[in-house]
Order: structure tokens, then sequence, then C-alpha cells
């Protein structure tokens, strides 16, 4: 009988906060920027420079361990993390080993399996390194040090989880929370949601001394979307099942990923904690949270997906199915609730987001967070269609507008001049004409044949540049057939 296999998978998770400077500089983090702009002596490790601890950091770093059920360490310190390495500029990293922000939290999943509780081990800061581009036409390697000094927080989860279905379920809470919170962005395609995926295979029902015996795991990095996650969960537990059916010893070690190849390979062997050397960083003090600081934090809180949820069921008259994709981003949801605010017709905020919106991001490989069009601009679109300014085609050639540059509904339907045209003698005299050059289809709507008046429909449409109520059109058509 075959052997059967499980695998047990833990993730690091980098996650570059929101901050509008580093954390302990006053250098940008905004994303981009000519190589090397955003940087200044301390965050490219000159001599003498000295850090200074940037405040909104540990705010955010307290909130995400308090949404994710954390115990908050109240005295807590930063440890210098030393390796070499071209993209990191002191020789050291500035990150918490030993008395991290956060400890023992969890966060609850959903999947085809059932609920699941995943244990997070710790939340700690840290500030992330620079980036090295390699050049291949020059045979040579550049480095950017923007991002040096970015803050981040590190998502150490304990190792829960059994299935890539279990790891995207998990990030997906993640970022779902982090981004309610504002702390983050949490955008993959940029580098500020980044996970190293530990895994390892354990033949079923392996025990040693009692407990669940774990295997040789490896870390995979360089994994920057979902897909990729899957793609890495999945091929790293083939080529450990194969190595261990061949009589062969799986290694600890670090190994990239290359999602367009489908394969990872080595990169180096996994160093422990005592490898880089880790020792109290000299020039930062310990961080104290007092327990007023620690309230202020958690008062501030934000009302997280459940629970808009449930008011949701209870404020609005939508479909649950329209809450639960509209809470499934805080970019969103405020953008429903805004709208609302405004023109006081949930359904149909509701309707213009699940139909156009959703289309759009799809067609055009977006994120609900880079949604641009205001809530002000889509309640004047509402409005321009509920008193017929604008017909539902004209609306929806609008939005696209809309949803590319933001335009203002009402500005650009004057100066487009699509308002419908409401001139009844105008509309009888094209209708007349229609069915004056159409009189095989006039004939078959007489002879019992409903189906012909749409065809006249869309011909009065079309002679009126899609300027027409068809609903007026309709029922004159009838009226005069």
């Amino acid at each position: 009988m075959a052997k059967q296999y499980e695998t047990v998978i833990g993730l690091e998770v980098h996650v570059e906060l929101a901050t509008k400077t580093k954390i302990f500089c006053g250098c940008s983090t905004a994303f981009g920027g000519a190589p090397n702009t955003h940087t200044c002596p301390v965050c490219t490790g000159m001599p003498g420079s000295l850090p200074v601890l940037n405040k909104q950091v540990v705010n955010d770093a307290v909130a995400v361990g308090l949404a994710t059920n954390c115990t908050i360490t109240q005295y807590c310190k930063f440890d210098r993390k030393n390796y070499f390495y071209p993209d990191n500029p002191q020789n050291y990293q500035i990150s918490q080993l030993y008395l991290p922000i956060c400890k023992n939290g969890h966060v609850d999943i959903e999947t085809a399996a059932g609920k699941k509780s995943v244990g997070i081990h710790e939340i700690h800061m840290e500030e992330d390194a620079g980036k090295l581009i390699h050049d291949e036409w020059e045979d040579c390697s550049l480095v950017d040090y923007n991002r040096s000094g970015v803050p981040l927080i590190e998502i150490v989860s304990e190792p829960d989880m059994r299935s890539a279905e279990e790891v995207i379920a998990y990030l997906e809470k993640l970022r779902m929370i982090i981004q309610y919170l504002g702390a983050s962005d949490c955008k993959l395609n940029e580098g500020s949601m980044r996970a190293d995926v530990n895994l390892s295979v354990r033949e079923v029902g392996a025990e040693a001394f009692g407990a669940p015996k774990l295997g040789v795991r490896t870390e995979m990095k360089n994994l920057n979307s979902f897909r990729a996650i899957t793609h890495a969960i999945e091929g790293e537990r083939e080529r450990q099942i194969e190595l261990i059916e061949s009589g062969q010893q799986v290694v600890q070690e670090t190994r990239r990923w290359d999602d367009a190849k489908g394969y990872s390979y080595a990169m180096r062997s996994k160093e422990d904690a005592q490898d880089y050397r880790y020792f109290p960083d000299p020039d930062l003090v310990p961080v104290y949270i007092s327990d007023e600081w620690l309230r202020q934090i958690r008062d501030s809180q934000p009302e997280f997906r459940e629970e808009k949820m449930a008011r949701y069921k209870k404020e609005f008259d939508i479909p649950e199915y329209d809450i639960g994709i509209i809470t499934d981003s805080k970019h969103m949801a405020d953008l429903f609730e805004e709208t609302v605010a405004i023109c006081g017709q949930p359904k149909k905020v509701s309707n213009w987001l699940m139909g156009e919106t959703l289309r759009l991001l799809k067609e055009k490989n977006m994120d609900a967070e880079d949604i641009l069009f205001s809530p002000e601009h889509l309640a004047k679109l509402i409005q321009l269609v509920d008193s017929k300014a604008i017909n539902s085609t004209v609306a929806k050639d609008v939005f696209e507008m809309m949803f590319a540059d933001n335009v203002d509904p009402e500005k650009y339907v004057e100066e487009k001049g699509l308002k419908t045209v409401n001139d009844e003698d105008a509309l009888r005299k094209t209708i007349g004409e229609v069915i004056a050059s159409n009189p095989q289809s006039v004939e078959d709507y007489r002879n019992g044949k409903e189906k012909a008046i749409g065809f006249l429909v869309g011909q009065t449409m079309k002679a009126m540049k899609g300027k027409a109520d068809p609903a007026s059109v309709n029922r004159i058509l009838k009226e005069l057939l």
C-alpha cells in the first residue's frame, strides 16, 4: 500500500506599513521614484548616523497585533541581525528577536474543508533592505536603496496549515484585516505584502514522543502572487515526496521559486538565529507601551468585515451575496457607504458595484483598491439615470469613462451632448420614419411576432444616436402600430 503524506506549512509574511516616512529616518516611503532618491545617511548606513523610531510604526504593529488576537509586549526592544549582502547597507538589519512586539495570536479561516484557527507565533517590527537589480545585458548588479529602511512587520505563523487552499485563505484574511486597519495596502505586485513559505512533508500518522513528528522544512522566497504561492506549495510538496520515496534526504535550505519555469532551486542553507549573531541594538532605547497608549490604539480600531456585514444586513436592503463581495474590500465598502450617504439608494449603488465595476475590474485585471471614481460621481450618475436625463445604455458608456478617469458624469454628459431627447414630437417623427422604412418588421409584429418590435426599437435608438428613452420608444411604437 502506497504511503500517505501530509504537508505541514508555516508562513513568514512581510508587510510594508503605509507610513509616509521610513522606520528610522524622515525619507519618503512612496513606491517608485528614481533609484536612490528616497535616501539619507541613516537608511544608507553611513557611519555616525543614528536611527530615530517612527511612532506610527509602533501604532500600526500594535493595531495589527490586537486585530489578530495577540498579546502585546508592552516593554519591547530592537536587536541587530548581522548579515552581509549588497542590498543591506549597514551589514545588519534592525529587527526584533528577544522581545517581539506581539506574540501568541491567531486568525480564523474558512475553506471547503471547514473552519480552522491558524496560530500566530509572533509579529515583530523591522526595517526593509534595498533592492538589487541584476542587469544581464551589462553583466552587473545595481542596487536601489529607496526601499531600505521602509518599515515592515513580519507575521510568523505556527505550522498549522496543511494545503495551498488554507494558505491562501490565511493570507486573504490577513490582507483584509490589515487593509481595514489602513496599516498597509498589501499589494503583492508592488511587494508591500510578501510571503515566505516554510514547508515540510511527513507520513500521515508519523509520531515522535507522542507528538506528530515534523519533516525537514525548506523555505521558499520570491512569491509575489497567490497564484505563485499555490504553484510553489504544490511543486515543493511533490519534490520533497519524490526525494523521500527515492531514499534521499530533504535538506533544510532556502529555495527560490521560479513561477515562469514552474520549479524551485536552492539559494543557500537555512540559517538559524545564532548564525545572525543577534544582539540588542545599542542606538535605540527600549519601547514602553503604556496601558493608556494601548487603550487608545484599541479604542481606535475600525469596524471589521464581520461587524460590517452584520450591520449591512440590518441597515441596507441588499442581498447577502452583494454584502459579501462589497465588504471583501475596505475601499469598496467605503465607496458603497459614502455613495449611499449621498444618494440614499443602497440597491442601485450595489448594482453598479456588483455589475459594471466588477466587470471592469476583471477585464482590466485590477484590484478593488485601485478604483478611482469618487462616491460623489457615482451618486451623480445614479441621479442622471433616475431623472431620465440619460438612459441605461448611455449610463454604461459614461461609467466606463468615470471608471478610467473619474470624470464628472454631469459635465461629461453635457459636453458630449448625451442627454436623452425628451421632445416627444421629434421622437414620434423619427419612429414614423423607422416604421415607414421597415414594412416587413411592421407586418411581422402585426402578425403576432412580438420580437419584431425589438428590431424597431433598435433602429429608433440608432437613429436617435442612443439619446432616447427606450421605455418611451416602446410606448410610442406600440401606439403607432
